[in-house]
């Protein structure tokens, strides 16, 4: 049976015909589905971690314990996993580990675009790349089996294009796949210096192992055409690769790391000009080129942003199309905040009152773009608290009392509780603003320790956030409603001017969520509006200044209320009412 498939579905149709037993994510764009998807098999256990590092932990454990199993994050959450990652490869595996992650060059929805590649160089650890939904189910079986073969780890690299590309898949019955014994082994597993001085020894001694193997895998192909230029390539760029050089010779790389010295030699070798396709860094080409082959590369790409038939054709081949069926100069549309979006109200009043915002990761760092332009600084997942705590540190408490750090719930279940435990016991005086949407936003609403709901819908404890923050310290915290705007600017003036930490809990839930049930659509009054523009300080898309009068794009609009908080003229009516 075959089956049109995103790469990510792809891949967690891979993990369920490996005959995988567990898996743990945290969601992020552009890997969110494998899990999603990996969830609506049930004889996989699935799970939301709270972070990534508490991800790969799990299956860590689950895998040691004699279970394949799979953790999937974005590049960005490869960060936070880092340190169980790298001596994971040190510990090696029992039942087969595989780990997905999913770069995301041009930035589509990431803080940065840096290449996964250097961690499986670093971390001294297999890595695969598909180029299509097909592949990434082939590769992440073929990965389970040279993960148990060579007992390691091994990562799956996908990019935003191949994630969410669909592609045919051929589909297999799952097979199922005994627990390995397990035994305890504290000389294998327990990674003090005596134990971890031995086993780096087996690490090298895998890597050499694993070098071999590069060179023999049919994951690594030679397909050959006209000799006359040779690609080396591998992911989307190979798709790129092909579309642009007409006729050529192609080395894929579906085994990006060890990489096939022998295999590129023999390549090298049988071409007249050998090119290297590679989105970011020139990973492929700095090893080709220590190996005295002569390569062109970033000399003509760039190192930055996805690539293209177009770019290469361009760059690499002088080949310029003028006859592009659209112009380069289309007009820009940044993103904004859904209409009824809670957060909307939380930026009004910060940007009123002129308060230094450290931001976070979510939806809520669009605050920083205009009108609201109320947030100052984000760097990664919980850093607005520490951010906050510094400033504090550097400038003094009288800065403190102007500054405010602001994250969502999931993000502060991620990475903000240490922060937050940082600001009390290091005697800090920050205010921090939670804002509970109720659910984990930017990703496309998943659930998270604070919903009370697993993956699988199940019920299950719901952390609350007031008695953690008390828990760690905290003694003011508030509850308000930021569509509240009195209420609210009220409860931020009051807790920023605090002689103590605060933490104050936006609460409203998402405008998209299936049980919220704004009625109907407003209007505008145009016997009432004095064109003062305010309520165009909101940034909600549905109100659109005309020039010569102001309206509601009706299409839009879900009756939030929150323009009538701000319209001095009680001009915002629901449809129909003004002429009752």
């Amino acid at each position: 049976m075959k089956r049109l498939m995103l790469g990510n579905e792809a891949v967690a149709r891979g993990a369920y015909e490996a005959g995988v037993r567990v898996a743990s994510s945290y969601p992020g764009t552009p890997s969110t589905e494998i899990t999603e998807s990996i969830a609506e098999y049930d004889e996989i256990y699935a799970e939301w971690a709270p972070n990534e590092k508490v991800s790969l932990e799990v299956v860590c454990g689950s895998a040691i314990a004699g279970a394949r199993s799979i953790c999937a994050m974005k590049h960005v959450g490869l960060n936070v996993a880092a340190d169980p990652l790298f001596t994971a490869s040190y510990t090696g595996v029992n039942g087969g580990l595989v780990i997905v992650v999913a770069d995301d060059p041009g930035m589509h929805s990431s803080q940065n675009e840096q290449d996964s590649r250097n961690y499986a160089r670093a971390a001294k650890m297999p890595m695969f790349e598909p180029a299509d939904s097909q592949e990434s189910k082939d590769f992440v079986k073929e990965a389970f089996a040279v993960s148990e073969e060579f007992d390691t780890p091994v990562l799956v690299r996908l990019s935003t294009r191949i994630s969410h590309s669909r592609g045919i898949v051929e589909l297999k019955d799952r097979e199922e796949v005994d627990l390995k014994d397990y035994k305890k082994d504290f000389q294998k597993y327990v990674m003090m210096p005596a134990m971890g001085r031995k086993r780096h020894l087996v690490l090298e001694k895998r890597m050499d192992s694993l070098k071999d193997f590069a060179d023999k895998t049919t994951l690594n192909r030679i397909e050959w055409g006209s000799k006359r230029i040779g690609v080396i390539s591998s992911g989307i760029a190979y798709q790129y690769a092909r579309e642009a050089f007409s006729d050529a010779s192609y080395l894929k790389l579906g085994m990006v790391y060890p990489l096939p010295d022998k295999l590129i030699s023999e390549f090298a070798d049988k071409v007249d000009k050998l090119y290297v396709v590679e989105e970011l860094e020139p990973f492929f080409e700095k090893h080709i080129k220590t190996m005295g082959i002569k390569v062109i590369g970033k000399e003509k790409l760039p190192i930055t942003g996805e690539l293209s038939a177009e770019i290469i054709k361009d760059k690499m081949l002088n080949e310029n199309n003028t006859n592009k069926p659209f112009k380069n100069e289309l007009p820009l549309r940044p993103p904004v905040m859904c209409p009824g979006c809670p957060h909307r109200g939380t930026y009004y009043v910060l940007g009123k009152l002129g308060l230094t915002v450290t931001g976070d990761i979510g939806c809520y760092t669009l605050g920083a773009l205009p009108p609201a332009q109320s947030m100052d600084t984000c760097i990664c997942m919980g850093a607005s608290i520490g951010m906050a705590h510094g400033m504090e540190k550097a400038r003094g408490k009288d800065f403190a009392r102007k500054t405010v750090a602001v994250l969502g719930d999931s993000t502060f279940m991620h990475s903000g509780v240490t922060g937050l435990i940082d600001i009390v016991y290091n005697q800090g005086n920050s205010t921090v603003i939670i804002l509970d949407n109720s659910i984990t936003g930017m990703t496309g609403h998943q659930d998270n320790p604070l919903t009370g709901y697993t993956i699988k819908g199940e019920v299950t404890k719901q952390v609350d956030l007031v008695k953690l923050a008390e828990a760690v310290g905290i003694e003011r915290v508030r509850i308000a409603d930021p569509f509240n705007l009195k209420e609210f600017e009220a409860v931020v003036r009051e807790e920023v001017q605090a002689a103590e930490p605060s933490v104050v809990i936006a609460q409203r839930p998402c405008a998209l969520l299936k049980d919220v049930n704004y009625e109907g659509v407003l209007e505008i009054n145009t016997d009432k509006c004095v064109d003062c523009k305010l309520c165009m300080s909101l940034g909600c898309p549905a109100i659109v200044d005309k020039g010569d009068h102001m309206e509601v794009n009706e299409a839009l609009c879900v009756a939030c209320m929150l323009c009538t908080e701000v319209c001095p003229a009680n001009a915002f009516e629901k449809a129909g009412d003004s002429n009752e």
